[in-house]
């Protein structure tokens, strides 16, 4: 497989591996299963939430849930709600809409939606992965830092 030449690239994307093996993604992936951390679904109108799964693997960019709903489909988008642990004493986002920057635990945006796998298991459960794509670039940074604290996914 070969990569398209960096000028015809679209903007973020990597598209293949190349010749030397280098990695396609943007973003590491960090495994997050063993945490139990759980991801809502979150209603803006009534401004609540509804536990949607738990986290497998997350990156700056992306995202891997768990969850035993059936109603969800690739090429969707859902409003989910992330709140993660301060760890190392770094908080995974950044409040800027004050005068002083703040940190915090949660954030919430879109999922795009790019896979949904059946997990044979007892639970019946899906795997749904997609990208983080309304996040800030200093959400997305600050996240990217928290999350070089934590093991790697494979």
């Amino acid at each position: 497989m070969t990569t398209l030449p960096q000028d015809k690239q679209p903007a973020g994307f990597k598209i293949a591996i190349d010749a030397e093996g280098d990695e396609r993604r943007q973003h590491r992936r960090h495994d997050l299963e063993q945490q139990g951390i759980a991801v809502d679904r979150w209603d803006g109108a009534k401004r609540a939430s509804k536990e949607f799964g738990r986290i497998v693997d997350l990156s700056a960019g992306g995202i891997r849930i768990r969850t035993t709903q059936k109603n969800v489909k690739a090429d969707g988008q859902i409003r989910v709600r992330l709140e993660l642990p301060t760890y190392a004493g770094i908080c995974p986002f950044v409040d800027t809409t004050s005068e002083t920057v703040q940190p915090k635990k949660e954030w919430v945006g879109w999922m795009s939606v790019a896979r949904v796998r059946q997990i044979q298991d007892e639970l019946n459960e899906v795997e749904v992965a997609g990208r983080l794509v309304d996040m800030d670039e200093m959400d997305r940074g600050m996240l990217g830092l928290y999350l070089s604290t934590q093991p790697l996914a494979a």
